[in-house]
């Protein structure tokens, strides 16, 4: 027999065991193992500030001078010793652990045998005095407890954590009450997006709500999902960006607007690529890209103290400093710098790309050509270890931004890196309509691609930008990016709560 198939024989052991266990509970002390509503609960976390050093020495050395604060609480079961007449377990909510210690002669025999019996990652509700153990631990000394809920699974590895990651990610659930570290890093990211969202309220930004499935791709290049709509009997594709929209919004009279949302990218799964993602992205009328440069930085500076020591937050082998200003560099001065000639030198760009092995790279535009140049070897030039804007990227690459009055193949955009991943995009919006449509149509001419073959021109929004678009700035920014460097977390799928997965491909037992 496999060892696959053993632990699965194994399981299967352990869940009749815990299926019969709960039916003698059922049948002996008259126990409903699925719970019901409990009023007054505080967190684990609560109930343990609440222990009282002086009531509990003047309960030591007289009994009946007994001023401990009495407190609810729920969580799972972690650990467990039953010791004859006392039992103690450790239960865990989202807030941390708390022992709870249990005599058989301060509660209802019943509940002291369902205690005593309890198995791992059953969840149970307790109430006692706040106190401390003989041997220091602080406590619920409870006198009512019951079962919430009756775990049929058991927990992996002896409850010692789930390890693998592949199933970390499948069963978060799972993930999540065995490793402590993981709760934290959602509380966290929750805590950066709240920042993002006040920061940018205090900014003076309106949260709106655009589309997320759209009838044109626009916004980014990127393949996108497909859906259609039945009742319309109409294609639909799931958005890649809002940009168009949140841009229409600004021509309707909105100053400055921003969306924390969910967009969708048809392409690959990697450490620093999820196919469904969060991004904010925000507009202000009359700015540009250099009001998005300051406000990207103080808003990243915002959620770093939020989180810690802005000074010194780590992810991998860097250790990143977020309350000093941060870098600038000029796309076109990191090219030459790492590749030996100007990005605006046709002939030297395409030499340098044939010596680098590029087979098309006599054939391919000299721009999209310089592009794919600095990805692979002019953005691996900066320290990794502060955080960079790259500014003065090229106008041909750059198709929604305004170019520079004095030099057309240069635009007013950059993009932030840190740690080796680009972070933020922002541009210096163009608003000229004749210009927008001229580069919507160069780029669909091009469309040789497969993400290109998705595309069709919005005629709507070059209608917008003939109403009248006033000047602009405007950002995107990744917030699962951004929380991965702010918790330290090397894989996209760590700071996601579920990840897409392939699907298992051996069907699970539902016992």
């Amino acid at each position: 027999m496999s060892e696959q198939k053993v632990q699965q024989q194994d399981e299967s052991q352990l869940v009749a065991a815990r299926r019969a266990k709960m039916g003698r509970w059922v049948d002996d002390y008259g126990v409903y193992p699925w719970g019901n509503r409990v009023d007054g609960l505080v967190s684990l976390a609560h109930a343990r500030s609440q222990f009282d050093q002086t009531a509990h020495e003047a309960f030591k050395e007289d009994a009946t001078n007994d001023a401990r604060p009495v407190v609810k609480v729920a969580g799972r079961c972690i650990q467990h010793r039953a010791m004859g007449k006392l039992t103690f377990l450790v239960i865990r909510d989202d807030s941390g652990d708390l022992q709870i210690s249990c005599s058989k002669a301060a509660m209802p025999i019943e509940q002291f045998k369902v205690a005593s019996k309890l198995d791992y990652g059953d969840i149970v509700v307790a109430e006692g005095k706040m106190g401390m153990t003989n041997k220091g631990e602080i406590c619920v000394w409870a006198d009512s407890f019951e079962l919430a809920c009756k775990s049929l699974a058991p927990p992996p590895e002896k409850f010692h954590g789930l390890s693998n990651a592949e199933l970390r990610y499948r069963q978060r659930y799972v993930d999540m009450y065995t490793n402590e570290e993981t709760i934290k890093t959602f509380k966290t990211r929750s805590l950066i997006v709240s920042t993002i969202r006040k920061f940018m309220h205090d900014e003076g930004y309106l949260e709106v709500e655009t589309p997320m499935m759209q009838s044109i791709v626009g916004g980014a290049a990127a393949r996108p999902f497909e859906t259609h709509h039945n009742a319309l009997g109409i294609p639909l594709f799931l958005r890649i960006a809002p940009e168009l929209y949140l841009k229409r919004l600004l021509v309707g009279g909105m100053r400055k607007v921003f969306e924390i949302n969910r967009n969708f990218r048809n392409e690959g799964i990697s450490k620093r690529h999820n196919p469904e993602f969060t991004m904010l992205e925000s507009y202000q009328a009359f700015g540009d890209c250099e009001t998005m440069l300051e406000l990207t930085e103080g808003m990243i500076r915002a959620s770093a103290n939020a989180v810690g020591d802005a000074s010194a937050i780590e992810i991998g082998d860097y250790v990143i400093n977020y309350s000093k200003p941060f870098d600038r560099v000029k796309y076109g001065d990191l090219f030459k710098k790492a590749l030996g000639c100007s990005m605006s030198d046709e002939n030297g760009v395409r030499a340098k790309a044939s010596e680098l092995g590029f087979g098309d790279a006599e054939t391919k535009n000299h721009w999209l050509l310089a592009s794919e140049l600095f990805d692979g070897h002019a953005e691996s030039t900066l320290d990794a270890s502060r955080p960079t804007f790259v500014t003065d990227f090229p106008s041909a690459i750059s198709p929604l931004t305004r170019p520079h009055a004095d030099d057309d193949t240069l635009s007013h955009r950059w993009e932030l890196f840190v740690a080796d991943m680009e972070i933020a995009n922002a541009y210096t919006e163009l608003n000229d309509p004749d210009l927008q449509l001229q580069r919507f149509t160069e780029q669909l001419d091009g469309a040789d691609d497969e993400v290109n073959a998705f595309r069709s021109l919005d005629k709507d929004f070059i209608h917008a930008l003939r109403v009248g678009m006033p000047p602009a700035g405007g950002l995107g920014l990744g917030i699962d990016r951004l929380v991965m460097l702010l918790t330290g977390m090397e894989s996209i799928r760590d700071v996601i709560l579920f990840p897409l997965m392939r699907p298992e491909e051996q069907e699970t037992d539902a016992t």
